[in-house]
C-alpha cells in the first residue's frame, strides 16, 4: 500500500531533491498543482499568472514513513513564513502549499502547522493548505533535475546543493 502527498515548497527541483532521499518514499515527481491542465506547463506557470504552483508528488509507504513525518521533512527544508517567494525565487508559483487528498491528511496537515511547523520557525507559517483538484506531471526535463544536472548548474550549486547537505544531516542525526 502507498500513500501521495502534493506539496509546493518553491522550486520543485529543490522539494524532489530532498524527497529523493527519505527512507520510505518510493517515488518523487515534479508538476504542477492549483490550476487547469490548459496551464500546467513551464512557461505559463513561470508568469506567475496560471494558479498553479510548483509542486511535488512524494509517493511513500506509510509503514515506513508517516505522512506527518512527510510534513515535518517539508516544514524543515523550506521557509513556510514567506508569502509566493523561496529565497530569490519570487511569484505565486512558488508558494508555500499543501494539497491535501482527505480529510485525514488535512487535519493532520493543521495539526502539524500549529504544532511542528509554527515551533521550527519564529514567524507565523503562511503555507496554503488546499483541496487538491488536480496535479499535472512537469515536462520530462524537469523530472530528477538536480540528480542528472547536480552542481554543473549554478543554481543547484548555490540554492539545492545547501538544502541536500542540510537534510543529510538531519539523516544522520537520527530526526528523520
Amino acid at each position: 500500500m502507498t500513500n501521495t502527498a502534493i506539496l509546493g515548497g518553491g522550486c520543485f527541483w529543490c522539494v524532489e531533491a530532498i524527497f529523493q532521499l527519505a527512507p520510505g518514499v518510493l517515488g518523487v515527481s515534479s508538476g504542477y498543482s492549483g490550476g487547469s491542465a490548459e496551464t500546467a506547463n513551464y512557461e505559463a506557470v513561470c508568469s506567475g499568472l496560471t494558479q498553479h504552483a510548483e509542486v511535488v508528488q512524494v509517493t511513500f509507504d506509510p509503514e515506513v514513513i508517516s505522512f506527518e513525518k512527510i510534513l515535518y521533512i517539508f516544514f524543515s527544508t523550506h521557509d513556510p513564513t514567506t508569502l509566493n517567494r523561496q529565497g530569490a525565487d519570487k511569484g505565486p508559483q512558488y508558494r508555500s502549499v499543501i494539497f491535501y487528498q482527505d480529510d485525514e491528511q488535512r487535519e493532520t496537515a493543521e495539526r502539524v502547522m500549529k504544532g511542528t511547523a509554527a515551533e521550527l520557525w519564529d514567524d507565523p507559517i503562511v503555507t496554503q493548505l488546499v483541496p487538491l483538484e488536480a496535479y499535472y506531471p512537469a515536462e520530462p526535463y524537469h523530472q530528477n533535475y538536480y540528480q542528472s544536472v547536480g552542481d554543473r548548474n549554478s543554481y543547484c550549486s548555490f540554492v539545492i546543493t545547501p538544502k541536500v547537505s542540510k537534510f543529510r544531516k538531519m539523516l544522520s542525526q537520527g530526526l528523520v
